[in-house]
């Protein structure tokens, strides 16, 4: 049988959909189900909200990325224990790599998947007008199935009735509920996106969305909107790596991963298929460790860098390290912040000098 799947889509970014999303997962992680979450695509941030509800690794689906039976492998391995997936959007519904294509978009992904989308709209100042809305929404890709709305911004209850009857006249689309303006819930911003969950960790944010959701949704009748799911397809391409057998006669490539506050993006499916390519991967801090030793490659992912500018200097050591290793031959791969700490330096307010492999300052 399909698992029961919510596919959480926004009529635009910056609509509430992450907000929602991460506190169905935790309210219906809190009532006992096995949430697995997902984030549609390339977003390093909100999965790292996602795991800190449901407890789960959050996996990345992407219809640009990977092809749509690579996407389905993924969805099929994450989901394996779990009594519900949650699948956060990405930007509007219909929006993706470009405007004469759903490639990347949510909506692709919910049609891949087979899932019902439950679609979040800004209701504040709006009343009649919502209705044509999500009647636009609802009809403009046949193939596409909004299943459910959610208004956020409710100014109050009377509110939220007149935006339902002219729904109930218009559109056969119903409203599972509506939030209302709440400002102590907002999650903070900085560029790239949300601040990262181990930085709201002590706030106490996630049981607020979640007592948020609970209080003013039909949960209910959204896990029997996720049930609707149609036949999902199965996935016929292979993510593991092809290996000879006589890979395992060999030592594993020792893979240095750095990760901390400072680089912190990375997806789960890459340290996965390095891991089945016989990579033993050694997760270190650029921050306060040393560099481990007897190392075969270096992977520096990206992160915030410049917020933790004065401490990576400060570990000359490390940096001296991994200039060493730069010059000694071996594979560097460094994205991002990552490439940034392989520069001369961060150029702000100061003067921060990093490793100093690579011919430039940022």
């Amino acid at each position: 049988m399909p698992i029961p799947i919510l596919v959480i889509a926004g009529t635009h970014s910056g609509v509430g959909k992450t907000s929602i999303a991460i506190g169905l997962m935790r309210a219906f992680t809190n009532q006992g189900l096995q949430v697995q979450p997902f984030k549609i695509g390339p977003d390093f941030i909100d999965p790292s909200h996602h795991q800190r509800a449901t407890g789960r690794v959050s996996h990345n689906l992407d219809g640009w990325m990977l092809n749509q039976a690579q996407n389905c492998q993924i969805f099929e391995q994450a989901c394996q224990g779990a009594d519900l997936a949650i699948v956060e959007g990405v930007m509007g519904l219909f929006d993706g790599y470009g405007a004469e294509s759903e490639a990347g978009s949510t909506a692709e992904m919910a049609k891949w998947l087979g899932a019902p989308v439950l679609l979040v709209i800004n209701a504040r100042s709006l009343a009649r007008s919502a209705a044509a809305l999500i009647a636009g929404y609802s009809n403009f890709d046949p193939d596409l199935r909004v299943a459910g709305v959610i208004c956020n911004q409710v100014g109050s209850a009377s509110h939220l009735e007149r935006i339902c009857s002219a729904v109930r006249r218009t559109v056969k689309v119903p409203i599972l509920g509506g939030i209302p303006r709440t400002e102590p819930v907002k999650i903070p911003e900085r560029h790239l996106g949300l601040w990262r969950a181990a930085e709201l960790a002590e706030t106490g944010y996630l049981d607020v969305l979640a007592k948020l959701v609970t209080d003013n949704l039909d949960l209910e009748g959204l896990v029997n909107m996720a049930k609707s799911v149609s036949d999902q397809p199965v996935a016929t391409t292979d993510l593991a790596w092809k290996t000879d057998s006589h890979l395992s006669r060999f030592p594993k490539a020792r893979i240095g991963i750095a990760q901390d506050q400072a680089f912190c993006f990375y997806y789960t499916v890459n340290l996965n298929l390095l891991e089945q390519a016989g990579a033993e991967l050694i997760t270190f801090s650029p921050l306060k460790d040393a560099l481990p030793e007897n190392l075969d490659g270096l992977y520096i992912g990206g992160g915030y860098p410049e917020l933790h500018a004065e401490q990576l200097v400060e570990n000359k050591g490390m940096r001296n390290a991994v200039a060493h290793f730069c010059q000694s031959g071996r594979p560097v791969y460094a994205e991002c912040g990552g490439l940034m700490y392989l520069s001369q330096g961060l150029l702000e307010n100061e003067t921060y000098p990093f490793v100093g492999i690579l011919p430039f300052w940022t």
